[in-house]
């Protein structure tokens, strides 16, 4: 899948995501990720890893520092957001709500428009005040008698109260509506026909199901009797739909990666084992929702931290709030790694 890479506030290209499944295991399945980061031409040229970035500080928040502040101002330290168009929500909010009710979503789209019209207006009044608290900055630059000056002091003290308040109340404000946005699914290609697998279009079938002469059989089947893998045993150990890999098959899953990752590095691929555990807002900057009612995310309690559920998170974040020189483009990264999710909603899809 295509997504646009942000660097801060700016996109420069596309992120490209393509993910090599290893055979299907539920909870814990392993890819292999290609990732091509910021292509812009060919070249066969392979980058050192890693690579030299120069560092960049995070897209500024709405809530802006006061121009008079002063070492005794209290600090206002918005979270992580989410580059979201939120006029673009507000302006098409007919075509955004079929699209949340066709994905069966439950994004409330008419809290998320009366959260953004507050955050609006709160960020007027705080840029009003800042306003007045500079002109009265500017006053007291100048001569005037000791009690004109002192009700200038009195006066920016209380501008100066009035707009921690208001930054306050703000940055609240702006989390909520953060946190409710982010429910908001991405919009959908017209062509996607709507409703569940019966509803799907055949768009190209290439050749057609063999036939046997005989009484054919499934793969679990198969797989007991030659000895290749253990469901009975793992769900024992781990519970259901978990399995015990033997024999010839471990061999063969192990075969499978590395020739995949050979003929890539041929490519021009830089090879990644990744960290299995990320901070949780490398997670939301990559789409998902670590803490949301749905999840598919393994969450560490008491921490900000999270299992992974694709190599792409962990490799999506190595170069994040970075800026990176033209001359080392393109990056390609191909990425290994274990996969936890926790499937909810899946029972007895994929039992086998």
């Amino acid at each position: 899948m295509g997504l646009p890479l942000c660097l801060g506030s700016s996109t420069f290209q596309t992120l490209k995501l393509t993910t090599i499944p290893i055979p299907f295991r539920p909870l814990v399945s392993r890819t292999l990720t290609l990732n091509l980061l910021l292509y812009r031409h060919n070249c066969s040229q392979r980058p050192p890893f890693p690579f030299q970035a120069r560092a960049r500080a995070p897209s500024a928040p709405d809530v802006q520092a006061s121009p008079v502040a002063n070492s005794n101002d209290k600090v206002v330290k918005p979270q992580w957001k989410a580059a979201i168009n939120f006029k673009w929500i507000r302006d098409n909010k007919a075509v955004v709500a079929n699209n949340i009710k066709n994905r069966n979503s439950n994004a409330n789209l008419e809290l998320i428009l009366e959260l953004y019209e507050r955050v609006s207006n709160l960020q007027k009044e705080v840029e009003r005040l800042r306003g007045e608290r500079n002109i009265v900055a500017s006053k007291m630059k100048g001569k005037m008698e000791p009690s004109e000056r002192q009700k200038l002091i009195e006066e920016g003290k209380n501008l100066k109260e009035g707009v921690m308040n208001l930054e306050e109340d703000l940055l609240r404000l702006t989390d909520e509506l953060q946190q409710e946005a982010q429910c908001i699914p991405n919009m959908t290609h017209p062509d996607v026909p709507i409703g569940g697998e019966d509803c799907s279009t055949l768009r190209k079938m290439v050749g057609s199901p063999r036939k046997f002469g005989f009484t054919i059989k499934d793969h679990l089947q198969l797989g007991k009797e030659l000895d290749l893998f253990d469901f009975d045993a793992a769900a024992e150990v781990s519970g259901s739909k978990f399995y015990y890999l033997k024999n010839e098959a471990v061999m063969l899953e192990m075969a499978l990666i590395n020739w995949t990752l050979s003929e890539v590095m041929k490519r021009g691929f830089t090879p990644l084992t990744t960290p299995e555990i990320v901070r949780s807002s490398v997670v939301e900057k990559c789409g998902f929702q670590p803490r949301g009612s749905n999840t598919q995310v393994y969450s560490i309690e008491g921490s900000d931290q999270c299992l992974i559920g694709t190599a792409e998170i962990p490799v999506g974040g190595i170069h994040m709030d970075s800026i990176l020189a033209e001359s080392l483009l393109p990056l390609k990264y191909v990425a290994f790694s274990h996969c936890f999710r926790t499937e909810a909603g899946a029972a007895g899809t994929a039992t086998r």
